[in-house]
């Protein structure tokens, strides 16, 4: 198995309009706090989220990002993000895709790229075959972040801290940031020399 059948997740669409409470959750609206706080840069051009679920972090991710590419493969989670977009009045920066992480991504370029609760769904050698394939198409000084859940999920291919290890050893990423704690592990890297954020913006250094 390379990864989890669509009919996995429509199967948990068809019990729950949000299976993991994503809209609600306090431990998701935090570690989405985290995750945009660890992002180096201020503003991007154009973000890509792969399993994009209900649009939680996508909705989140408009107030940074001029545009996102947002793509799931189930029907019913696009149709919510859409409705989440919708009522945020920021639809129209959303390009919402039906596919898989492991299927050839749009066509960008994205200077972000967000991999937020999904690199587990995929089998180890698809996953490192997917970034091998795609990560050279990011725009240059582009952005990566990984986020994971910690404990391990029976169904999961593999655990969170093994999708970090995966993305982290993608050939042209540079670790910027990191943060651990039981539960999440959320990590950062650039295509580009994985300058701080404070050399980046001018900040006396000494």
């Amino acid at each position: 198995m390379t990864r989890l059948p669509d009919d996995y997740f429509d199967q948990l669409y068809s019990r729950a309009a949000d299976p993991w409470d994503l809209g609600t959750r306090w431990y998701e609206q935090r570690k989405y706090a985290i995750t945009l706080a660890l992002l180096p840069r201020q503003q991007y051009r154009h973000a890509f989220e792969p399993g994009c679920s209900i649009g939680v972090l996508t909705a989140l991710l408009t107030e940074r990002c001029a545009s996102v590419t947002a793509t799931d493969v189930v029907p019913a989670a696009l149709q919510s993000a859409q409705q989440r977009l919708d009522d945020v009045g920021r639809r129209n920066r959303v390009d919402f895709r039906q596919q898989s992480l492991d299927e050839s991504w749009p066509p960008g370029p994205f200077d972000l790229l967000v991999l937020s609760e999904v690199g587990y769904y995929l089998a180890p050698e698809a996953l490192r075959s997917t970034l091998d394939r795609e990560c050279p198409r990011l725009a240059a000084g582009a952005t990566v972040v990984a986020a994971h859940w910690r404990h391990r999920v029976d169904d999961y291919l593999m655990t969170g801290d093994r999708v970090n290890d995966i993305v982290a050893e993608t050939a042209g990423l540079h670790s910027i940031a990191s943060y651990r704690d039981a539960d999440v592990a959320i990590d950062v890297f650039d295509t580009a020399d994985g300058a701080s954020v404070a050399n980046r913006t001018g900040v006396p250094i000494a």
